[in-house]
């Protein structure tokens, strides 16, 4: 199969985000690739969300507007809809960078089963690049993870890993990710491109949700990692506390150095 080849299917979520909603269509379906499935899942808006996708139905593979039961089953309907090689998540508010993006990406290769790219922040009209870590481990995913809008899943590794779980309100998709690579060994690579800007209004963005993000977060580590989770956060509390020892030092040397002239 030629790279040209590759179906990509993008699968947008949305609830009462009919501005966004727009906003996000017209990033997807002026891409110059063209071998793209776009797919919309609504949780059945009632802000004028199904009129914006019938406005734009011509440019939109498959869609459906009825109620759900949280993100998370939304993005799993989109899955199982989705007849793409890989698929990637660009919900409401948030924007593919250019109109050539997934023309650039197939230049790069989809030939992992996570490609990864990176993100833009976006909030109050400021925007903050921010590149994703180019190798992953356990490590990764206890500080941080992948930018969800800016990977490319083979559509065979839900299959493996399986769907996203429904149980959890916030950090599905983390675990996902942290399955795939620790658990699975999913092959990955990341590609210098900025994908996606990420509009910071969503749920996991909310400083009041990190409390909920951590319990979550927490519960996942214990489900599947508990047989070395507790070594890990011991070696974890001396690595800082060494790395504290090693700048008291370097301070230390400073000022000898400062006595010294």
């Amino acid at each position: 199969m030629g790279s040209n080849d590759l179906k990509i299917s993008i699968i947008t979520i949305n609830y009462n985000n009919a501005k966004g909603l727009e906003e996000t269509i017209n990033s997807v379906v002026c891409q110059t690739y063209k071998n793209i499935e776009y797919l919309v899942i609504d949780g059945g808006s009632d802000d004028g969300s199904a009129e914006v996708i019938k406005r734009y139905s011509n440019g939109i593979n498959y869609w459906v507007s009825e109620p759900d039961k949280g993100i998370y089953n939304a993005m799993n309907k989109g899955i199982r809809a989705a007849t793409g090689d890989y698929l990637l998540f660009i919900n409401s508010g948030d924007i593919l960078t250019q109109k050539g993006i997934m023309d650039q990406v197939i230049q790069l290769g989809l030939d992992k089963d996570l490609v990864y790219g990176d993100i833009v922040f976006v909030k109050d009209g400021q925007r903050k690049e921010w590149p994703s870590a180019t190798q992953l481990s356990f490590d990764t995913f206890r500080t941080a993870g992948l930018p969800h809008p800016c990977t490319f899943i083979k559509r065979v590794l839900f299959d493996e890993v399986g769907l996203y779980n429904e149980a959890h309100v916030i950090v599905s998709d983390w675990e996902f990710f942290l399955l795939a690579t620790c658990k699975y060994n999913a092959s990955y690579k990341h590609i210098h491109l900025f994908i996606c800007d990420f509009c910071e209004e969503g749920i996991s963005s909310d400083p009041l949700n990190q409390a909920l993000i951590q319990e979550e977060r927490n519960s996942v580590l214990e489900q599947h990692f508990s047989f070395f989770i507790k070594d890990y956060e011991a070696y974890d509390l001396m690595k800082r506390e060494l790395n504290k020892v090693m700048f008291f030092v370097k301070v230390k040397r400073f000022f000898r150095k400062l006595k010294q002239k």
